[in-house]
C-alpha cells in the first residue's frame, strides 16, 4: 500500500497549525514565548540531558544487539545532533535518518544502522503508548470514557495481526516470510534479549517521564495551576501527537494540546500557550546538537553541506519517526 507522500504529511501539519492560529489568534503563541524564563530553560536543559543520555544508551544497546558497535559518548553526541535537526527541519525525522546513515557509514553497514535507529525509536514509542494507556485508565482525563473502546480496538488489531501472520506462515520462502523472519530476528537480538529488554524498558520509561515533567513545567510556566494528577494525562495525550509529522516540531503538538486542554476545561488558549512554551524549552535544551554540528564542520571541512545530505530524509515515502 502506498504511504502518504511527505509533502502531504507536512501540509497536514501546517494546516493544523493554521487552524489553531485561526481559531485562537496569535495571542497564545506570543504568550507561550514570553512566559518562558531562565529557570524553565534551565530545568528543561537538565531534563534534556537526562533524556538524551537515556536515549543514547538505549540506542547503543539496540545497535550492539544487531551486531554493530556504538560507543556511548559517540551516541550522546549523535543523539543531541539528531534532536536538534528534528526540531529545526521539516518532517520531524531528519535527525534520526541522518543519525542512522552517519553511523552506518562509520561501521560500513547503513542498512543495519538504520534498522537500529528505527527499532530504538519504536521501542520508545511503544513504552510511551503503554504508559499513556495505563495513566489514562488510572487518572481522570477527557478521554477516559473512551478507553474501553481503545482497548478493544488494540486487542482486535493484535488478533488480526496474529491471524494474518498464521495465514501466511505457509509461504516460508515468500517475501512476506523473509521480512517477517528478519523483523523477528531483529526483535530477538536488539530488544527482547534478556540483557537488553530491562535496560530498553527502563530508559524508555525515564525518557517518557522526563518529557512529561518538561510539559508540566511548561504548563505551570504558562500559568496553569491544575494539580499534576490532572495534568499528567493531558501531557501524555499531547505527547502522543508529537510523534506525528510536523513543521520543525510545530503543528500537531499545538493542535492536540489546545484540544485536550479545552476538553479538560482549562481553555484551548492556555493549551496552545503551554505547547509553545514546551516547544521553546525543548528547542533550547537541544541546542548542544547545534554545537555538535559546528564541531563536525570544523573538524571535517571537506564534508558535504548538511542540507544536501539530509534532503532525502524529508522526502522519502514512509519515513517514520520515533
Amino acid at each position: 500500500m502506498r504511504t502518504v507522500p511527505w509533502w502531504a504529511r507536512l501540509a497536514a501539519a501546517a494546516a493544523t497549525l493554521a487552524v489553531v492560529i485561526w481559531r485562537l489568534g496569535a495571542g497564545p503563541f506570543l504568550d507561550g514565548v514570553r512566559v518562558v524564563d531562565g529557570r524553565a530553560l534551565l530545568v528543561a536543559s537538565a531534563i534534556g540531558l537526562l533524556t538524551t543520555l537515556c536515549c543514547a544508551w538505549r540506542w547503543t544497546i539496540v545497535a550492539r544487539g544487531l551486531g554493530i558497535e556504538l560507543s556511548l559518548p559517540a551516541a550522546v553526541a549523535a543523539y543531541y545532533r539528531s534532536v536538534f535537526l528534528n526540531l529545526t527541519l521539516p518532517g520531524g525525522v531528519a535527525g534520526d535518518v541522518h543519525r542512522g546513515v552517519s553511523h552506518g557509514r562509520d561501521v560500513h553497514d547503513v542498512g543495519r544502522a538504520l534498522r537500529a535507529v528505527a527499532w530504538e525509536r519504536a521501542a520508545g514509542q511503544f513504552v510511551q503508548a503503554l504508559l499513556t494507556i495505563v495513566v489514562l485508565l488510572v487518572l481522570p482525563s477527557p478521554v477516559r470514557s473512551f478507553m474501553p473502546l481503545v482497548l478493544v480496538a488494540l486487542a482486535a488489531t493484535a488478533i488480526g495481526v496474529v491471524l494474518v501472520d498464521r495465514a501466511r506462515a505457509g509461504g516460508g520462502r515468500s517475501r512476506w516470510a523473509r521480512v517477517r523472519n528478519a523483523v523477528a530476528a531483529d526483535l530477538r537480538a536488539g530488544l527482547l534479549h534478556r540483557k537488553a529488554l530491562p535496560a530498553v524498558a527502563l530508559t524508555s520509561a525515564v525518557v517518557v517521564l522526563g518529557h512529561a515533567v518538561t510539559f508540566l513545567v511548561a504548563a505551570r510556566t504558562a500559568g496553569v495551576s491544575a494539580p499534576p494528577s490532572r495534568m499528567l494525562p493531558l501531557a501524555l495525550l499531547a505527547m502522543l501527537a508529537m510523534v506525528l509529522p510536523s513543521v520543525a516540531g510545530w503543528g500537531p503538538r499545538e493542535g492536540a494540546t489546545a484540544w485536550v486542554f479545552a476538553a479538560a476545561g482549562l481553555g484551548a488558549d492556555r493549551g496552545a500557550a503551554t505547547a509553545v512554551a514546551y516547544g521553546v524549552m525543548v528547542l533550547v535544551a537541544g541546542l548542544p546538537g547545534a554545537l555538535v554540528l559546528v564541531a563536525q564542520w570544523l573538524s571535517r571541512p571537506g564534508l558535504a553541506p548538511l542540507t544536501e545530505r539530509v534532503s532525502v530524509v524529508v522526502q522519502p515515502e514512509g519515513a517514520a519517526d520515533a
